[in-house]
């Protein structure tokens, strides 16, 4: 079975134009379910024929993740690929049925997510010290994070030419490969403009110290340019960039949970409280369905109590 993942893997990267963090998801999870056959086999997870994947076998997996607490909305999200990779395995002609398909899904919890009131949002853009290069740098990614609503692998992920201060918009490669163009507003152009001086300084000084040619520095720089660097001038990870949002937001309040995803809950939160209509929301989200942004975001009792008396004839 492990040789058939291999080749779904190749075919999700080939054919269905998906992103590097969703195969490595499919590999992930699918590779707990091989390993989970093996274990019941008694075989190595390498031996582990196709023909054990059944739907008995799929059930035994999910009574399993159940028993060990995970959640529902990770269970059910390794549900899917066991489903996605079924399918495959049938289209090749190895299987001969659709075993993920006769196992129920998990029925998810709709929590809503955390998210920042205004006044909050403007203490936490005020936080990084902006009289120094990383503060100049943080505040950037902060003012963007909030200005655009992006994911944190779609800002991380942001090369240099992604932005067009100008104009005020980001292009941005989004999940699926769907490519988008967000707005931002003055202030998030400012703190980027103060931040690439910084940039710029810090990539010169680490290419005098290593001696690297102009020649080279200019093919680097259109293979790999992005936009928000760490301080040996390379690309900005998840893990660093979601980091510092966390330290920023305990420095300014006992707010705990609150991630950059969060900011980008605020940002769709804040959008539709002013009366913004969701569907352009989907848009600036770049979500593929209306369903997905309504999880996004709520109204309040308050809002709903204002809705109605303004719109009902005998409110």
């Amino acid at each position: 079975m492990y040789n058939h993942l291999h080749s779904f893997l190749e075919h999700l990267r080939l054919n269905r134009n998906v992103s590097v963090h969703t195969v490595r998801a499919y590999e992930s999870d699918l590779s707990q379910f091989i390993e989970f056959l093996a274990v019941q086999l008694g075989r190595k997870s390498s031996s582990v024929p196709v023909s054990e994947f059944e739907d008995l076998a799929v059930r035994a997996f999910m009574a399993e993740l159940y028993r060990r607490g995970v959640s529902r909305s990770s269970s059910a999200r390794k549900l899917a690929a066991i489903r996605v990779f079924g399918r495959y395995l049938r289209l090749e002609g190895k299987i001969a049925g659709d075993p993920g398909a006769l196992v129920g899904t998990p029925k998810l919890e709709h929590k809503i997510p955390a998210h920042l009131e205004v006044g909050e949002v403007e203490r936490l853009l005020s936080m990084p010290d902006a009289t120094q290069p990383l503060g100049r740098r943080d505040k950037a990614i902060l003012e963007l994070f909030y200005a655009s609503g992006l994911r944190l692998s779609e800002l991380v992920s942001l090369d240099l030419e992604d932005i067009d201060l100008n104009g005020r918009l980001v292009r941005v490669q989004g999940k699926g490969g769907r490519e988008r163009e967000v707005p931002f507003h003055r202030s998030a152009a400012a703190a980027i403009r103060a931040y690439l001086k910084d940039r710029t300084t810090l990539i010169a000084g680490i290419n005098s110290k290593q001696g690297t040619s102009p020649s080279v520095i200019n093919l680097a720089r259109r293979r790999n340019n992005p936009l928000f660097l760490n301080y040996r001038g390379g690309r900005l990870s998840t893990r660093s960039v979601d980091r510092l949002v966390r330290r920023y937001v305990s420095e300014c309040g006992d707010r705990l949970g609150i991630s950059p995803h969060a900011l980008r809950h605020s940002f769709a939160t804040h959008l539709l409280e002013r009366g913004a209509d969701l569907r352009a929301i989907q848009e600036l989200l770049g979500h593929a369905r209306l369903s997905t942004t309504q999880r996004y975001t709520h109204v309040n009792a308050a809002q709903l109590l204002s809705l109605y008396k303004k719109t009902h004839p005998r409110a």
